[in-house]
């Protein structure tokens, strides 16, 4: 769709690239890729393996989540309180977080603790206990969080939203379960789930700061090169996605509150996908620039008829999401949800302006640079050229890409994603 064009390496220079990207795969499957900064003293390090919800079975929805928020309860080395107390006497963190397709890590310590950071994050990979104590700590506070979460409207509407685009797909179901599938778990069932799903097929590890790539890696290949587990499993294929054929409505009920919740929205494009990038440009001036683009000035500007209101393009491994979402008064849900179609049909009709490419356009370019700051920004940017494929050079490709697409292009995927009579509505509020 979108034409390519080579960038300028004069304004690409200081962006990640493939002679400052270093990647290897070592020979269990894990694939590392680092890039130094001698810039700052510290180090960052972020990835992921092949554990998430797709492996949960529905009547113990949420033990991927479990699993990961376990795994630094206790290890056969170190309980809960000496793992963090090794990690807060030299100013360092790691912490663990489940999704859907991959259990995803995230640390960061100065340079000299890099080897404690690495041995710390090897060690609760593989060598989890899941005490008993800790695990029921956990479970309760597993299960307060779903108690709150019941209560939040602006929750409901999202796992609502989620349940009806979705239907009879895995990301209909929410990745934190549901009490009674959180009460079902057991001690063996996180056990059994790190057995048969943590391992290094798949995993990829991100280091970025102040240390050589060849070092880093060789202290990766120490704590990591090793491991094998036979009893790894590969996640399971995902069925094919059926889009709504008609739109469909549904409101949660949540006594007691001020404010609804609104969601209405359709199915977007895969991170993967070529016109993701027009898609992306296109929800930005539906309703992210400035103060919620389109959506923003006609709902909460002008008609005055929300809280806040915005759009959102979730785009990932699967099929994604192109919804609004909008805070508003009990009474205005009907008015502000006839407002937001709308603004779709408008926005599906007449496209957008010049102008409105030309600025979302400049903004794309110019924020790049800010988010690729820190080691920890540049380390999630290697995760999303790894998960991805999109190439070591695709950061220095970027500014083209994002040039290149035309009104025309947006125009195109507005109309292939953005059907008005075939939403999803979802509502949670009074």
């Amino acid at each position: 769709m979108c034409a390519q064009r080579k960038s300028s390496p004069a304004s690409t220079s200081s962006l990640p690239g493939p002679e400052d990207i270093h990647r290897k795969v070592l020979p269990n499957g894990i694939t590392v890729l680092c890039r130094a900064n001698f810039n700052s003293p510290s180090v960052s390090i972020n990835g992921y393996v092949n554990a998430g919800s797709l492996f949960d079975p529905d009547e113990k929805l949420g033990l991927a989540d479990f699993t990961a928020s376990a795994l630094m309860r206790g290890t056969e080395k170190h309980s809960f309180d000496s793992l963090y107390n090794e990690l807060e006497s030299v100013g360092a963190s790691l912490g663990f977080d489940a999704g859907v397709h991959t259990t995803g890590f995230h640390g960061r310590a100065l340079v000299e603790d890099l080897t404690l950071l690495l041995d710390l994050l090897s060690e609760t990979l593989r060598q989890p206990i899941f005490p008993d104590d800790e695990v029921e700590k956990l479970r309760h506070q597993l299960l307060t969080g779903l108690a709150i979460r019941a209560q939040d409207t602006s929750d409901m509407a999202n796992l609502t939203f989620d349940e009806i685009l979705f239907r009879g797909h895995p990301y209909a179901r929410p990745e934190d379960g549901f009490p009674e599938t959180i009460q079902a778990i057991t001690r063996q069932d996180l056990a059994e789930d790190h057995r048969r799903s943590f391992g290094p097929r798949g995993m990829v590890v991100t280091v970025v700061g102040a240390v050589e790539p060849k070092k880093a890696m060789d202290l990766i290949s120490r704590v990591l090169g090793d491991w094998e587990n036979p009893n790894q499993v590969d996640p399971p294929k995902m069925p094919e996605l059926k889009r709504l054929d008609e739109t469909v409505k549904r409101h949660v009920k949540i006594d007691g509150k001020s404010q609804a919740d609104l969601i209405i929205g359709t199915n977007g494009p895969r991170r993967t996908d070529e016109d993701y990038l027009a898609s992306s440009l296109g929800n930005w001036i539906l309703g992210q620039f400035g103060l919620g683009g389109r959506i923003g000035d006609s709902v909460r500007e002008k008609a005055g008829l929300a809280y806040y209101a915005y759009s959102n393009l979730s785009a990932g491994i699967g099929p994604g999401s192109w919804s609004v979402s909008a805070g508003v008064n009990p009474a205005n849900v009907k008015k502000a949800s006839d407002l937001i179609v709308k603004e779709l049909k408008r926005f599906v009709k007449v496209g957008i302006t010049k102008e409105e490419l030309s600025d979302s356009q400049a903004n794309f370019v110019g924020r790049l640079p800010l988010s690729l700051e820190s080691n920890s920004g540049v380390a999630g940017a290697l995760i999303n050229i790894e998960r991805y494929v999109l190439g070591l050079d695709y950061y220095r490709r970027y500014p083209d890409l994002v040039k290149s697409v035309t009104r025309a292009d947006v125009l195109e995927v507005a109309r292939k994603y953005i059907d008005s009579e075939r939403l999803a509505v979802a509502v949670a509020g009074s």
